[in-house]
C-alpha cells in the first residue's frame, strides 16, 4: 500500500546560517555545556534540537531516503522547519525563503518518484510573498505552503495577508498550518517548554490561529482555500459542537456573533484536512474521524522530530478497514494533488 508523508521537515545550510547569525528571537545558538544546536525563543524558553536531529534536517538524500524505505513510506511532502523566515528581518527572510525553495525544487527534481514540497514565504510583505508563491507552483512545482501558527503578535487571518490566501486559492494549493511558539504570555512562562512548546503550547496557539481564521470569514471570502492542520486537528474536533454553540442556540443574539455563512465545524469539513502527526491516542484519532470522516485525514509522521515507525504502528494498531487506511495513507493525497 502506497503511503504519502505529509509532515517531513528539512533545513538547508543557508538557512541554518541565517539561523546562527539572526540577532533577534527566534535563533539557533550552541548549548554552553554540550556544545549543541538548541533554539532559543525567548529569553526564558530554550529547545533542544541537538545535533543528530539537526544532521537529520539536513539530510536531502539517500540517509533520508534509507529511513523512508525501512518504513515503507514512497513519498514525502518537505517543508522548511520552525521557525521557517517567519520571524527573521524581512529581506534575508525573503532572500532565504527563495533559496530554500529553489533547494527543494533540485532535491524533487533528483528524486522526482520521492519527494514533493511546500514552499518557504516571508510573509512580512504580503505582496512579494503571493509573487514567490506563484513562481513557487508554477516555475518550481511545489505543492503548497507551509507557514506557523503566528508572525509574533500577528495572525493570518490579518486582512493584509489576503493577497497570500488569495493566491493559494487561486493556485489552487493548500496551506500547512504548522505550530510556533505562541505569542501568548501565559503560555510562556513560567513552566518552560513544558508549557509554551510542542507538548501544550504549539497546539493551543495553532488551534486560535485556525479559530480566527474561521470567524473572520475567510472562508466565504476564498471559499475554494484549503487548510492543513497536523496533530488531528489540534483538538479542534473535540469543540466542534461546543465552536459552532453560538450558531445554533436559538436565543443567541447574531450581533454578538461574526457572520458566517455556515457553522463553525461546517468549514473544517469542506476547507480543512488534517494529518495524523504526532498524536498517538487512539480516543483523539476516533474523535477525529468521526468528527470529520476519513476522507479529511491524511499521514503525517513529523519526521525527524518523530519515529515514523510509532506513527505507522499507531495507525496500524486501530483497526481500520483497508479502504480506510488506503484513504489515510495516499487516496485522500490526490484530492490535493499529490502522488497522482
Amino acid at each position: 500500500m502506497r503511503k504519502i508523508d505529509f509532515e517531513s521537515h528539512f533545513a538547508t545550510e543557508e538557512w541554518v546560517e541565517a539561523m546562527f547569525k539572526n540577532e533577534r528571537y527566534p535563533r539557533y545558538m550552541r548549548d554552553e555545556e554540550t556544545n549543541t544546536c538548541k533554539i532559543q525563543w525567548s529569553n526564558n524558553d530554550v529547545e533542544p534540537i541537538g545535533d543528530v536531529l539537526l544532521k537529520k534536517l539536513l539530510d536531502l538524500g539517500e540517509g533520508r531516503i534509507k529511513t523512508m524505505d525501512e518504513n515503507g513510506i514512497d513519498m514525502e511532502v518537505l517543508s522548511l522547519t520552525i521557525p521557517g523566515v517567519d520571524l527573521m528581518d524581512p529581506q534575508v527572510g525573503k532572500a532565504i525563503a527563495k533559496k530554500v525553495n529553489n533547494t527543494i525544487s533540485e532535491v524533487i527534481k533528483k528524486y522526482p518518484d520521492r519527494f514533493v514540497g511546500f514552499a518557504t514565504l516571508a510573509p512580512q510583505n504580503p505582496e512579494e510573498a503571493s509573487e514567490e508563491l506563484e513562481r513557487a507552483v508554477k516555475e518550481l512545482k511545489l505543492k503548497g505552503w507551509k507557514t506557523h501558527s503566528n508572525y509574533g503578535e500577528d495572525y493570518l487571518d490579518n486582512k493584509r495577508y489576503y493577497p497570500i490566501l488569495e493566491k493559494a486559492e487561486k493556485l489552487g494549493v493548500p496551506i500547512y498550518l504548522h505550530p510556533s511558539y505562541p505569542s501568548i504570555p501565559q503560555l510562556k512562562t513560567p513552566y518552560g517548554w513544558a508549557l509554551s512548546g510542542a507538548p501544550f503550547g504549539f497546539g493551543v496557539e495553532t488551534a486560535i490561529c485556525m479559530m480566527r481564521l474561521i470567524l473572520s470569514g475567510i472562508f466565504d471570502r476564498f471559499p475554494k482555500l484549503i487548510i492543513i492542520l497536523g496533530h488531528l486537528g489540534e483538538a479542534l474536533p473535540f469543540l466542534f459542537a461546543r465552536m459552532d454553540y453560538p450558531y445554533v442556540i436559538p436565543w443567541f443574539d447574531p450581533n454578538a456573533r461574526p457572520r458566517l455563512s455556515k457553522k463553525p465545524s461546517d468549514y473544517f469539513k469542506s476547507n480543512v484536512y488534517v494529518t495524523t502527526s504526532g498524536n498517538y491516542f487512539k480516543p483523539a484519532f476516533m474523535c477525529t474521524y468521526e468528527a470529520m470522516g476519513v476522507d479529511r485525514i491524511l499521514l503525517g509522521t513529523d519526521y525527524p522530530y518523530e519515529d515514523p515507525k510509532i506513527c505507522l504502528k499507531f495507525i496500524e494498531g486501530l483497526g481500520l478497514k483497508e479502504e480506510d487506511k488506503e484513504k489515510i495513507y495516499y487516496k485522500n493525497a490526490t484530492q490535493l494533488g499529490i502522488g497522482v
